[in-house]
């Protein structure tokens, strides 16, 4: 089943063009079918690229998924054109009367400050408790992830002395996990980080499970069951050419970066990087659809609630 989205996202065409099977809204409207509503607080600055990759992965489902974006009530985001937030977002305050089955919150270039001086702190920890009482399933993604665990559960982040910057293998610790389904026992993740949560932070007696994890760079997946989330402190809905990207805006900006490791053939930027993990993300992201369509109730009056 395709996904929902508006007629005039820039994200269409290039979903329509990988083979995304894309629904236009004056269809979605003659079929009687429920869709699963999945809403994405975008937190990242070029907000049309983000977009585009996590519509790529829910889209590839074979559910009907309606793709609903949200973006901060207050917060100005200076690299996305405003006309672009008016035609195709919501603020939270105008969607916080309703309900989602799932909801994903992306990471943020912010790790670098403490969680309570980001500017947006108060507003993100009012969403993080709306969805627990609107939202069936939550996804946290890097930064979001981290700030997840801090504000649920007093879970402290780590500074970095250098950028886990790069595509790291990662082990698969519980195969069991609905998750998890499918996955190799060992899987490359890209990671793109300053910070970090440690293993011996989480607390055990909050039913916290560490699902996959790098030797190298430590946490990727963690399972929250209490409060209906999964946290994934990396980007596997990354493309080909993110770390690439970033790469080359923080050398051009004269920042200190170094060459994303495991990443491009040779360890020579001049070549182009070889995608390893696009199966596995489209993996992660069925089967959180997946176990969010057999365990959410019909009647969106009970998604969400305690």
């Amino acid at each position: 089943m395709p996904i929902k989205i508006h007629d005039n996202l820039p994200a269409r065409p290039i979903l329509e063009a990988e083979g995304v099977p894309v629904m236009r809204e004056t269809d979605a409207v003659r079929q009687d079918v429920r869709p699963l509503r999945i809403g994405l607080l975008n937190l990242m600055p070029n907000k049309i690229v983000t977009e585009t990759q996590f519509a790529r992965l829910i889209g590839a489902t074979p559910l009907q998924v309606e793709l609903t974006l949200v973006r901060l009530t207050n917060h100005v985001a200076r690299n996305t054109p405003i006309e672009h937030l008016i035609s195709f977002y919501y603020s939270w305050e105008e969607v916080r009367s309703e309900r989602f089955d799932g909801f994903i919150i992306t990471g943020a270039p912010v790790e670098h400050l403490p969680f309570e001086e980001v500017s947006y702190w108060d507003e993100l920890r009012r969403i993080l408790d709306w969805t627990q009482t609107h939202v069936h399933r939550s996804l946290n993604v890097c930064w979001a992830a981290q700030a997840a665990l801090h504000h649920f559960h007093g879970v402290p982040k780590h500074a970095l002395s250098r950028k886990a910057f790069g595509v790291f293998d990662h082990r698969n610790l519980v195969p069991a996990s609905p998750y998890l389904r499918g996955f190799s026992d060992t899987f490359g993740v890209p990671v793109s980080r300053w910070t970090e949560v440690r293993r011996q932070d989480l607390p055990e007696e909050r039913g916290l499970t560490i699902l996959a994890e790098s030797e190298e760079t430590g946490l990727c997946l963690v399972d929250d069951p209490r409060y209906r989330g999964l946290h994934m402190f990396n980007h596997l809905e990354y493309d080909s050419t993110s770390l690439a990207d970033e790469y080359t805006r923080d050398v051009a900006a004269g920042e200190p970066i170094e060459v994303p490791e495991h990443y491009f053939p040779g360890n020579d930027p001049t070549r182009p990087p070889e995608n390893h993990w696009r199966s596995h993300a489209h993996l992660l992201f069925g089967n959180w659809v997946n176990d969010i369509y057999q365990s959410v109730p019909f009647d969106w009056v009970k998604t969400g609630g305690r």
